[in-house]
């Protein structure tokens, strides 16, 4: 198929599929984010420093943890 032969029917068919898209896309409500709450107690300053904390279990082997990408030993890479 020769698609120089075909190029207005692929122009019609563009400006139908994005004007369609136009049309549909029109009645999703747009997203109203609002900013993040900092919390006085997160903020360090020059007599307090901030703390992180994780609040997560341990994942045993089993449940998939953490797993050894390479060996230490082993030095550059082998592709």
């Amino acid at each position: 198929m020769n698609i120089a032969k075909h190029m207005e029917a692929v122009f019609v068919v563009a400006l139908a599929a994005a004007g369609s898209a136009s049309y549909f896309t029109d009645a999703v409500p747009h997203a109203h984010a609002s900013p993040a709450v900092i919390q006085d107690s997160s903020i360090a300053t020059e007599t307090r420093m901030a703390v992180v904390v994780v609040k997560a279990k341990r994942l045993s082997p089993a449940e998939g943890g953490p797993t050894v990408l390479a060996e230490r030993r082993a030095g550059g890479s082998r592709i």
